[in-house]
This record gives structure tokens, C-alpha cells and sequence, in this order.
């Protein structure tokens, strides 16, 4: 059955804009029609959606304000339909900490939202030294040792784990 499906990200450095656009992807190539907006973007009906799909990255341990603003607001359309959340995050990097139940982020961001999307899902993001600001490099350096993770300012890795990505989509698609 085709299905009208949205996609609403916020992405700060193009991890989640990249995450949501292989999830697109895969749900056009099941035939279903898909439309990719970033937050702030989105003017239209939630309920015209059969899915609605939102996905947000984390920066300084918080999700995108818009994002919850979004939520907040169309909180009763969304209830309407069916949904799916997706977070992006380094702390996902961690086996222990790649799943909605001991995300630290994910946890903290549905206690404070009264949400409750039909699918919730943590994706590991994308560190990229090179590619941040002087200020943003300092700050997440401190996080990374903090959290034992790398610090050397040329270090570019990615963490998604694809596969994840696609199992989520596959389960986006049964929805």
C-alpha cells in the first residue's frame, strides 16, 4: 500500500540530513510518496501525512528548539497519525548507549515533551573536527574526553551505523 509519508530534520552538521534522505530514499524505492523538509520548512497539514517521520540531532546535550517547538505545537495532529522520531548523537557511538531506553538524550527529551511517537530510534552521528567552527572543536573536544572518545582535531569519523538505518527504515515502512 502506498503511503504519504513526511520527513521534518533538523541537522546542525548534515548527519541527520543525510540520515533522512537514505530513509527517503529507501521508502520511494517501496513506491511510497516522500517529502523531505527541514525544520522551520514545514507549512503544511501534519494530518495530510499518513507518516510522519521527525529527526533531530543533538548539539551541547539538547535536541534542536525547533523541533520541540514543532512538536509542542502540532502535538494533537501528530497524535493523529502515525510517527516515528529519530535521534542523532555521538553518545549513540557507545553500545550501551544506542538504543531509546539508555540514550541519556532520548530519555531526557521525552521527559520533557508530552510525546509519544508509534517508533523512536537513536542512529550514532558523524565527528568531523575539521569541519566545525573554532569554538564548536574546543567544546566537543572536551566532551569527547570526557566521554573517552577521540580528540585529535584532524580526526573525521563516522559512526552511523547504516544498517541500523536501513532496519529502521524497513520498520518505518511496515508502520
Amino acid at each position: 500500500m502506498t503511503k504519504k509519508i513526511a520527513i521534518l530534520y533538523a541537522s546542525v552538521d548534515g548527519q541527520t540530513l543525510k540520515i533522512s534522505n537514505t530513509l527517503g530514499s529507501q521508502l520511494q524505492k517501496s513506491h511510497h510518496s516522500v517529502d523531505l523538509f527541514p525544520v522551520g520548512a514545514f507549512d503544511g497539514d501534519v494530518k495530510a501525512y499518513d507518516l510522519f517521520v521527525i529527526g533531530a540531532s543533538i548539539r551541547y546535550g539538547v535536541h534542536d528548539k525547533r523541533i520541540i517547538d514543532f512538536i509542542n505545537t502540532q502535538k494533537t495532529q501528530l497524535d493523529s497519525v502515525k510517527t516515528a522520531f529519530f535521534s542523532v548523537n555521538l553518545v549513540a557511538r557507545k553500545p550501551e548507549k544506542n538504543a531509546p531506553d539508555t540514550n541519556p538524550y532520548v530519555i531526557k527529551f521525552f521527559k520533557t515533551i508530552d510525546w509519544n511517537p508509534t517508533l523512536v530510534t537513536v542512529f550514532a552521528g558523524k565527528l568531523d573536527y575539521k569541519k566545525y567552527p573554532f569554538f564548536d572543536r574546543i567544546m566537543i573536544q572536551f566532551i569527547m574526553w570526557m566521554t573517552k572518545g577521540p580528540t585529535n582535531k584532524n580526526a573525521e569519523i563516522e559512526y552511523t551505523d547504516w544498517k541500523k538505518v536501513e532496519e529502521f527504515g524497513e520498520q518505518l515502512n511496515g508502520l
